[in-house]
């Protein structure tokens, strides 16, 4: 019988104990299991090619996500390392976002730097992108939406629709979103690909990754190179991954009702120049994130005016928020992505992907929303002071 996506999070791994007909699942920390006798194997004989545990989620986030397999990894750069082994050849052709991730950004340009692959970047939110990618034919699509950190919004639709045109293969990562508020296989993308280390877990104690494939083979290809590259995840993290995926949802409603408080308070804030986040009509993808999106997301990027030292002067005494990188836990956190998460990136690829100094980016948490409100005001009146 089919079920929400809300239900399936909650139920993931219940009453699935054989053994001691346990409610939760058991944690399986056991590096390797006995052989029924020579050439005999069971279902699983060493836990970095598989393990129970991890097995239970990589079923749950394959539901989650309306996919066909998935692979669980150790961290969110490890699921994108396997996505790339996977639907890449060696020679091949990569097109992503010019203003994507650090990290992702990081990785594309050292695997293309040493001749894996050719990499153009580009504006997948600008119209012409999907022409663009009819035009360059790459053997994969690399889509970040919303993008990390200036919330672009990129039309799944149309894009994979144009990939798919020149056999392109679709990745989309949709850590910013989680399938509770968008879901990419849904519009024809290949993999999704997601940190779970942030809204999946949602409680900032478990490094994750995973990559939920639409097609049966391409999800045995990616567990094949997750195993081969030794970047699969632990059973332990995994069990706590399991557990936060029982209150996606209701963690999710929260995030997005904080948010939507948090913007309405700080707009028209002297000391904030530009705001970020597609929930506002007049952000250019508000009507496509609208369409594409069961709600408009947690993260709220500004820029302040003053630059750096007005940014000092809002984060420095902040008490509802803690400056960290990450992102998607239940407490709020604020992040200065030109110093932190996208530190790896030149400044003159920072300034070519709109990353300024006064920017900083918001992760929305559960806490009440009138104390989030009050601090951020507070931050910015400081700033607004210099």
């Amino acid at each position: 019988m089919p079920r929400s996506r809300a239900t399936a999070g909650v139920r993931s791994g219940i009453d699935s104990d054989t053994g001691q007909r346990s409610v939760v699942p058991p944690i399986y920390l056991s590096t390797n299991y006995r052989f029924a006798g020579l050439r005999q194997p069971g279902p699983f004989d060493y836990s970095r090619s598989a393990n129970p545990t991890r097995s239970l989620l990589a079923d749950a986030l394959t539901e989650l996500d309306g996919g066909a397999g998935a692979v669980v990894t150790g961290s969110g750069m490890g699921a994108i390392t396997t996505a790339l082994f996977a639907c890449v050849p060696t020679g091949g052709t990569v097109v992503a976002p010019h203003d994507a991730y650090g990290g992702t950004w990081r990785l594309l340009d050292a695997l293309a730097s040493r001749g894996q692959f050719t990499l153009e970047l580009t504006d997948l939110t600008a119209p012409d992108a999907a022409a663009r990618v009819r035009e360059v034919a790459p053997d994969l699509l690399w889509i970040e939406t919303p993008s990390n950190p200036l919330l672009g919004i990129s039309d799944l639709g149309a894009l994979v629709t144009a990939a798919h045109a020149v056999d392109a293969l679709v990745a989309v990562d949709n850590t910013f979103c989680s399938p509770a508020v968008q879901q990419p296989l849904a519009w024809g993308a290949d993999v999704a690909v997601q940190s779970s280390t942030k809204y999946l877990n949602g409680h900032s104690d478990v490094i994750g990754g995973v990559a939920v494939a639409a097609d049966a083979t391409l999800a045995e290809q990616l567990r094949w190179w997750a195993n081969c590259l030794g970047v699969t995840g632990g059973g332990f993290d995994s069990y706590l991954t399991l557990r936060g995926l029982r209150t996606l949802h209701v963690r999710m409603r929260q995030h997005l009702e904080n948010a939507a408080a948090f913007v309405a308070a700080v707009s028209g804030h002297p000391a904030v120049d530009r705001l970020y986040y597609p929930g506002l009509p007049d952000h250019p993808g508000h009507a496509l994130a609208a369409r594409q999106m069961d709600g408009f997301g947690a993260i709220v990027s500004l820029e302040v005016t003053g630059g750096e030292p007005a940014v000092a002067a809002l984060v420095n005494g902040l008490t509802c928020y803690s400056l960290a990188e990450s992102l998607g836990g239940v407490e709020s956190l604020v992040c200065h992505p030109s110093s932190m998460t996208h530190a790896a990136m030149p400044l003159d690829v920072q300034a070519a992907a709109g990353l300024r100094p006064g920017l900083v980016r918001f992760s929305i948490g559960i806490e009440d929303a009138d104390d989030l409100v009050a601090d951020v005001l507070a931050g910015l009146d400081r700033a607004a002071s210099l």
